[in-house]
């Protein structure tokens, strides 16, 4: 029996560019992890629900600082997808080290990485990275916590105040709750040196989610939000 798109397993994707030079619409890296992961997702039954995207970072540097990363915690804490599928095991991370850290941080959160490959990079019988893991869980569940709560807190001070924290944000200044997501913005809103014509504010949340900046709910932001972001009235 085919298998249907509402028959397919949620799941989200996550993208790492290492280096600038691999950035940008000319640039094949990350069209080639997203075709990997749409790829490995069609075939072995998955839907891909969002992706989350850390440009020119590398493979080095502690994955629950990125802000990509953060992103995906952050939607997975919210709408329960419990499946993160990558390209292979480097784009998660390329420093043993550093992928345990960030896969026993999503193991506490019950969550699966599987590569374009179909390998589980969550299940080992590796004694080495099993002990590593559960070193690394005892840090990894206080993040958890951490985390946890600082969402609960959000979403009842939402509560509290009956006020739409999302418009809040949007009059206050989002360069004050994601200088990431303004700087990128306003990076995308710049005018092309040569034709001098700019992109559109849809255009531009499409850009920012493909990129994986989305806003507290895991949707693209709403143009106006963006309009904001890039100072214009």
């Amino acid at each position: 029996m085919a298998i249907t798109n509402k028959n397919r397993v949620p799941a989200l994707a996550y993208y790492r560019t290492s280096s600038a030079a691999n950035v940008g619409a000319d640039k094949d890296s990350e069209k080639r992890q997203r075709a990997a992961v749409e790829g490995f997702a069609n075939r072995a039954g998955y839907r891909v629900e969002g992706e989350f995207y850390d440009e020119a970072v590398s493979g080095k540097d502690p994955i629950e600082g990125r802000p990509g990363f953060k992103a995906l915690l952050e939607r997975i804490v919210g709408n329960g997808v419990r499946t993160v599928i990558v390209e292979d095991a480097s784009r998660f991370a390329r420093h043993l080290m550093t992928q345990e850290a960030g896969i026993a941080l999503l193991v506490s959160f019950g969550v699966r990485v599987l590569t374009a490959n179909g390998d589980d990079l969550t299940d080992s019988d590796d004694e080495f990275r099993v002990a590593m893991r559960q070193i690394m869980g005892v840090f990894s569940q206080l993040e958890r916590t951490r985390l946890v709560k600082k969402l609960k807190a959000a979403r009842d001070r939402k509560r509290g105040s009956g006020v739409d924290r999302r418009k809040v944000e949007g009059r206050k200044s989002h360069s004050e709750t994601r200088p990431e997501v303004v700087a990128e913005a306003k990076r995308l809103r710049r005018a092309n040196p040569k034709t001098g014509e700019r992109l559109s504010y849809q255009r531009i949340s499409k850009a920012l989610a493909e990129a994986g900046f989305v806003n507290e709910n895991g949707r693209p932001y709403n143009p106006k939000s963006v309009r904001a972001m890039t100072g214009q009235q």
